[in-house]
């Protein structure tokens, strides 16, 4: 079956043909001078579904993922921390990978941090001025854009000086003690101090680590222009060879109550933040998968608790279907292939998750299916979804739970109904259900 895609560079949607044996993607990374917040969460993910996709279709992949350690914000940041760049960048690197183990996000072939990458950024910008796409001024070494015809693939762009962005940037009293010594600088200058451009660090870590074209560049919408015009511009000019990345493919935004994200607003969330709330990371994991990657999404409290709900829903489902598949010793039982091309059809189809989620929900009120084929369908499932439904278990009731379940109970015997309503609705929202049964109330998870 068909792999298609909507390419963000041509505006179409295409039949995916690897380059060779192991489809490689690039995926632009976190710049690590804060917590990831959830719009950034959005961008990784897709990543992670297109590799699980690939995967599941029986592709090899090679996936590359960077690190900015060593831009304005960084610098910025550690200086004003009164750290070093590395101690500074170290501790929201540590925090990312942290977060994205809670999301349950694959771990990439390759992490490239860009501080690692410098003598394959310098020798990038050596080429580009030997073939005059580059110049030097004053302040660092620039591209020209208007020495690329091709320059506005993504954004039509009219070519001019303004238009013209830094390959590497001379040192400057802000930068402190960064800086990289290069054997390029100023005019009438040989050498030069510096760091490199941003644009120009994901040019050179996707080559040193994917060749000069590969399969898929992923990241969110706001790269587009001019972040990925310009890394494929520079790319492009110093191999000769286009395009950069077969695909690219670009999630769109997340708002949270129908507005983008500001810290003015006070409406950047991490996944801290939702814990406070008690929305689970793969909860918001899920929730993610209820709309396609390329449409925005508006998130809700609301929304977040709902998401939370269904995710405990379907854990009790998959919990019910062990237990039965147990049962009936099934454990090794053939996934069904109606549905399984039912899943490859929808996500297959431009990584279309919310049909793919919806079919499971369909296949769980399949009275004709036999619990053991339903637990190792969704499980195959599960490894495009990520929702670590293999490792489901039933959770432990706490003495909090406990306390509560034992109040209302002291409250139906009082004839208390409202207190005893009041009481169930905070265990459901605790994440449990309470069925009243002749041998006294059963306490279930949702």
């Amino acid at each position: 079956m068909d792999l298609v895609f909507h390419n963000s560079l041509t505006r179409r949607r295409e039949v995916f043909k690897p380059l060779g044996s192991t489809v490689g993607i690039y995926s632009c990374g976190p710049t690590v001078y804060d917590f990831a917040h959830i719009g950034n969460w959005r961008s990784f993910l897709t990543a992670d579904l297109l590799r699980r996709v690939l995967e599941y279709n029986d592709h090899q992949t090679k996936t590359v993922m960077n690190v900015t350690d060593v831009d304005d914000k960084t610098i910025a940041g550690s200086r004003a921390a009164g750290e070093t760049l590395a101690a500074f960048t170290q501790k929201y690197e540590a925090a990312f990978l942290a977060d994205r183990a809670r999301l349950n996000i694959l771990p990439p072939t390759k992490l490239t941090r860009a501080t690692e990458y410098l003598p394959q950024m310098i020798k990038l910008v050596e080429e580009l001025l030997a073939k005059n796409f580059a110049y030097s001024t004053t302040d660092g070494i620039y591209f020209s854009v208007a020495k690329l015809p091709s320059y506005g693939r993504f954004r039509t762009v009219t070519p001019s000086a303004e238009a013209d962005f830094a390959l590497w940037k001379f040192w400057q009293p802000a930068d402190g003690e960064v800086g990289w010594k290069a054997p390029f600088g100023p005019p009438g200058s040989q050498t030069s101090r510096g760091r490199p451009g941003w644009h120009l660090e994901c040019s050179a870590m996707s080559a040193a680590e994917l060749g000069e074209q590969f399969d898929f560049h992923t990241g969110g919408a706001d790269l587009i222009f001019p972040h990925h015009e310009n890394e494929l511009a520079q790319s492009e000019a110093a191999s000769g060879k286009a395009p950069l990345a077969r695909f690219w493919l670009h999630n769109e935004f997340v708002l949270v109550d129908g507005q983008k994200m500001s810290k003015s607003l006070g409406n950047i969330y991490t996944l801290n933040d939702l814990a406070a709330k008690k929305i689970s990371p793969l909860a918001y994991r899920y929730w993610l998968l209820t709309a396609h990657y390329r449409t925005p999404v508006n998130f809700t409290w609301e929304a977040a608790a709902g998401a939370e709900t269904a995710l405990r829903k379907l854990h009790t489902r998959v919990r019910q279907l062990r237990a039965e598949t147990e049962k009936e010793g099934g454990e090794k039982a053939e996934v069904d292939d109606n549905y399984r091309q039912k899943f490859l059809t929808a996500v297959n189809d431009d990584l279309n998750l919310p049909v793919a989620l919806a079919l499971v929900w369909k296949l769980l009120a399949d009275l004709n299916l036999p619990p053991p084929v339903a637990h190792a369908t969704i499980l195959d499932f599960d490894r495009v979804f990520g929702l670590n439904l293999l490792d489901v278990r039933r959770p432990t009731i706490t003495a909090e739970i406990s306390s509560l379940v034992a109040k209302r109970e002291l409250a139906r015997t009082e004839k208390n109904w409202a207190e005893a309503d009041r009481l169930r609705r905070e265990i459901e929202t605790a994440g449990w259900q309470v069925n009243d049964t002749a041998s006294g109330p059963e306490i279930l998870p949702l």
